[in-house]
């Protein structure tokens, strides 16, 4: 007789989780990134030059972002509401002649 075939889900069910074990980073490209914090591509390529962009990384002549760089930069942009005094002062008529 065969013995019965072990499914990979319940061995990994019956293994707890390692507490110990540290969260590894996980790096998105430019396209990747865009899709994540739904922006257009090119809206990361210009924020990466003019600057107010999420943090990048460059490994060689690849571009990537670090999934928590993104969600830091786009839990700093949310605001209560459009009279919040922060959103009136960053998004003034007078911001945009720099």
């Amino acid at each position: 007789m065969r013995p019965a075939p072990v499914r990979p889900y319940a061995v990994r069910a019956a293994t707890p989780p390692s507490a110990a074990a540290p969260p590894t980073a996980r790096y998105l490209t430019n396209d990747e990134a865009a899709d994540y914090l739904r922006l257009s591509p090119r809206t990361l390529e210009k924020q990466r030059v003019l600057g107010g962009g999420p943090r990048f990384r460059k490994f060689g002549r690849r571009v990537m972002y670090a999934a928590a760089d993104l969600d830091a930069w786009a839990d700093a942009r949310s605001f209560e509401a459009t009279s919040d005094p922060e959103y009136a002062e960053r998004h003034s008529v007078d911001s945009r002649a720099r």
